[in-house]
């Protein structure tokens, strides 16, 4: 049984950290912005192959960095369960009278919400560089696509994390993993400029249909119907959140 008080707690204490660590806050966004800033401005004037004359490669590129901002920073989220075990803060919540889904569910609100407040500052920054939403359902159906990617990929990196115990090794592996996810998922440029048989490959990463969904939603252009992409973001969030409760269950507290 969900116990909501718990998954409230969690979250809150999330958010507690997250808001007192400044350099945090300034640390997530360093990285998309100075992405965006130098390719968008540097590839400004590259017309975007299958796409309208209309849309300038900045248009392509925003949803394209903020999936890699969430990207980065929810699989990193799975590192505070590294942190709360290497101090023991994780024996004393295992211990406590909650199932393990409530505190797997906590987590991953926390890490959403922190995911999500990256994600629109990453948005809104980006109308100072020439961006424009059409509107607000538009905005509202990013957000979705916003939370959905967060929630994937949280839940993926609990998977890791569940599993690992030693903080330099997880580092390591989430590198190894985000590069070519980020890569693969046509955030900087159109899945059909890629060989065949790659193309394939970047169709079984989640962040492809996050970021198509996004793209379709705020500038008109996708590779996929707006409706799959978000049938197969939600089935991959579930999916993930399921094993990500599955092996925290599994794992050691110490």
């Amino acid at each position: 049984m969900i116990n909501p008080t718990a998954v409230y707690v969690l979250w809150l204490r999330e958010m507690k950290r997250f808001l007192r660590a400044k350099s945090r806050i300034v640390g997530m966004l360093v990285m998309p912005l100075l992405f965006l800033v130098f390719l968008g401005f540097g590839f400004t004037s590259f017309s975007i192959p299958g796409s309208p004359a209309d849309i300038s490669y900045i248009d392509f590129l925003v949803p394209g960095i903020i999936g890699m901002g969430l990207l980065f920073t929810s699989m990193f989220a799975g590192i505070s369960v590294l942190w709360d075990r290497e101090f023991g803060f994780l024996k004393e919540i295992m211990v406590a009278p909650v199932n393990r889904v409530s505190i797997v569910l906590g987590r991953i609100a926390g890490g959403t919400t922190t995911g999500l407040v990256q994600g629109v500052l990453l948005l809104l920054i980006s109308l100072l560089m020439g961006f424009r939403i059409a509107g607000l359902l538009p905005f509202l159906i990013a957000v979705v696509f916003m939370l959905l990617i967060a929630t994937t990929f949280i839940g993926l990196g609990l998977i890791f994390a569940s599993r690992m115990k030693d903080m330099q090794g997880f580092s390591l592996i989430m590198n190894f993993i985000i590069f070519p996810l980020f890569f693969l998922s046509g955030a900087l440029f159109p899945v059909e400029n890629l060989p065949g048989w790659i193309r394939y490959v970047s169709y079984i990463d989640p962040l492809t249909y996050g970021v198509d969904g996004m793209r379709g939603a705020l500038i008109g252009v996708s590779s996929l119907p707006i409706v799959y992409n978000l049938a197969i973001s939600i089935a991959f969030s579930l999916f993930m959140i399921l094993l990500g409760a599955y092996f925290f269950e599994k794992s050691e507290s110490v």
